[in-house]
C-alpha cells in the first residue's frame, strides 16, 4: 500500500510537515496546531486510505526547494504538483485560492462571490481553514472584510508574517 510520506520543514515563522502521496504534495500544515493536524491527517488518511510513513520524496525535495526560494523572496509562484483531498465544495474554494496573486489579499467575501456562492461566507471560510495545502495554497492572502487578520492554522503571526514577505 502506498503511504503519504512526510518529512519536517523548519520556516523563518513556524515548523511545517510536509506529505506527498503518489508523486503530488498532499500536506503543509503547521506543527503547532495541533486540532487542526489531526483533522487534516483523518481527512487525508481517509480520502486517500493511507497511512504516514517519515520519508523522503522528490516532490518532498522540491517543496523544500521551492519554500527556501519563497521565503528568500526569490520565487513567487509554485509548481509542485498539487493533490486536493476534500470535499467537492473545499476543492473548488482551494483551487480560488490559488488565483489569488502574489502580494494580494482576498476577503472572504471576495471569495464566497468569486466562486459563486456569495449567501454562503461562513462555508467558504471553513473550506478555507481545512486546507492541508498551508502556503502552497495561500489561504493566509485571505482576510476579513474589515482588512483584519482572521484566524491562521499556523496563527495569526505567521499569517503576518507570510503577507509582510510578499508585500516586500
Amino acid at each position: 500500500m502506498n503511504r503519504i510520506i512526510t518529512q519536517l520543514y523548519s520556516s523563518p515563522c513556524g515548523d511545517l510537515i510536509l506529505g506527498s502521496f503518489n508523486g503530488r504534495l498532499c500536506l503543509c500544515d503547521w506543527i503547532s496546531a495541533e486540532r487542526h493536524r489531526a483533522k487534516v491527517n483523518k481527512r487525508l488518511s481517509g480520502t486517500l486510505n493511507t497511512d504516514f510513513e517519515d520519508g523522503t520524496s522528490s516532490v518532498l525535495e522540491t517543496a523544500a526547494a521551492q519554500l527556501n526560494e519563497y521565503f528568500c523572496s526569490t520565487r513567487k509562484t509554485f509548481s509542485v504538483p498539487l493533490l486536493f483531498a476534500g470535499t467537492d465544495f473545499q476543492k473548488k474554494v482551494w483551487q480560488e485560492l490559488l488565483a489569488i496573486p502574489f502580494g494580494n489579499t482576498m476577503s472572504y467575501r471576495e471569495l464566497a462571490v468569486k466562486i459563486g456562492s456569495s449567501e454562503t461566507v461562513r462555508a467558504v471560510a471553513n473550506a478555507n481553514g481545512a486546507n492541508a495545502l498551508s502556503i502552497f495554497v495561500p489561504c493566509h492572502r485571505v482576510i476579513g472584510s474589515d482588512n483584519s487578520l482572521t484566524g491562521y492554522a499556523g496563527g495569526i503571526d505567521a499569517k503576518k508574517f507570510l503577507l509582510n514577505l510578499e508585500k516586500a
